[in-house]
């Protein structure tokens, strides 16, 4: 670490501490002109990417999910304690399952499978805009499982 008074690169630490998440700072003084600093190291950390549709790719944002989800939500009985747990369990699974870049297919199907538990209307409100639906064909196609399973 280079000494910011007198520009040498020879410095000892001091004392170590954790500060704020994942961040430590150092006291450390400098071996030539005895004077003391405070740095602090951050853990680097390489942004995730999501892979579009048409092949670019954007970093991941929790706030596109939320936007998608309030729009699909609206006026529905959905609360907003909801769409932030979707927010945050679809967030956690990308984390989990991936490091550098996710398909947005995996987003999607993540946010779809939570929606569908929790309100049929909102999901396909979201399945229109997600699955791109042209025509009332593709809403009938997406429905009939749903359609089914409340039969039985």
């Amino acid at each position: 670490m280079m000494c910011p008074f007198c520009r040498n690169g020879e410095t000892k630490v001091i004392d170590s501490r954790a500060s704020q998440d994942f961040v430590i700072r150092r006291r450390r003084e400098c071996l030539i002109c005895e004077r003391r600093f405070t740095t602090y190291e951050k853990i680097e950390e390489s942004p995730l990417k999501v892979i579009k549709k048409d092949g670019t790719r954007v970093p991941f944002d929790r706030e596109k999910i939320r936007a998608g989800l309030e729009k699909a939500c609206y006026k529905r009985p959905v609360s907003e304690s909801q769409i932030e747990a979707i927010v945050c369990d679809v967030e956690a699974d990308v984390y989990q399952n991936f490091d550098r870049e996710v398909p947005s297919r995996y987003v999607g199907e993540k946010v779809f499978d939570r929606l569908r538990t929790i309100d049929q209307v909102a999901f396909v409100r979201f399945a229109s805009v997600y699955r791109e639906f042209k025509d009332v064909n593709d809403f009938v196609e997406e429905l009939e499982p749903m359609l089914r399973a409340n039969r039985h």
